[in-house]
């Protein structure tokens, strides 16, 4: 086999453990956990399913590869988004002129209000295999890789701070979740924008005390 054709099978078996990752997310939106079998899933992407013991010899395997994709999707989907705000902050500043575009607030509190609205079934989907972690330890390494990811993605000042923001954006999501209507991104922002200033509310306690 040349090298060629082995690098052409690795990205047609990629794809299809992608699709196969995709279809266990679509099971979970419309079953819960518990619909995922090696047969619902297979039934879900169209394929036999012995094609998806072959590249998920156990349900486990599945589920953490799953949670693995749902981690590094949101990590990324995060760093750009503080990234960007960084570099208009940078602009802003080395210009000396004022900025009128959305904030680093404005932008995360439209991701939650999106992952609350159009794409609730996505995120209850991940938070359901999220959750599952708590009673399957194998599944706990996965579950933990999104902080971990972002963390070491993000060279932030006060890493502290910054696990302050993602847990208090968990926390966002979570009740949105629950609530009978999604809230809107103007209701999340004044939220937002206090787990994004830490400095500010440490001067304001100082202040105060």
């Amino acid at each position: 086999m040349t090298t060629m054709q082995r690098d052409g099978r690795k990205a047609r078996g990629e794809k299809r453990r992608q699709e196969i990752i995709e279809a266990t997310l679509r099971v979970i939106e419309r079953d819960g956990v518990a619909g995922v079998t090696h047969r619902s899933v297979a039934r879900e992407a169209g394929i036999p399913t012995a094609s998806i013991t072959y590249h998920f010899a156990t349900l486990d395997d599945l589920l953490i590869a799953t949670l693995i994709s749902c981690a590094r999707d949101m990590a990324t989907e995060v760093y750009w988004m503080i990234d960007r705000a960084r570099s208009r902050e940078g602009l802003r500043r080395s210009s000396g002129s004022p900025y009128s575009g959305p904030s680093a607030a404005d932008e995360v509190s439209a991701l939650l209000a999106e992952a609350l609205g159009p794409r609730r079934g996505r995120t209850m989907a991940e938070y359901e295999l999220y959750l599952l972690a708590a009673r399957r330890p194998s599944l706990r390494p996965a579950a933990r890789r999104w902080l971990d990811v972002l963390t070491s993605m993000v060279k932030h000042d006060d890493e502290v701070a910054f696990r302050v923001f993602l847990a208090g954006i968990d926390g966002l999501l979570i009740q949105g979740l629950i609530d009978d209507e999604p809230p809107t991104a103007e209701e999340l922002r004044p939220v937002v924008e206090y787990l994004l200033n830490p400095t500010e509310r440490r001067r304001r306690a100082r202040q105060e005390a």
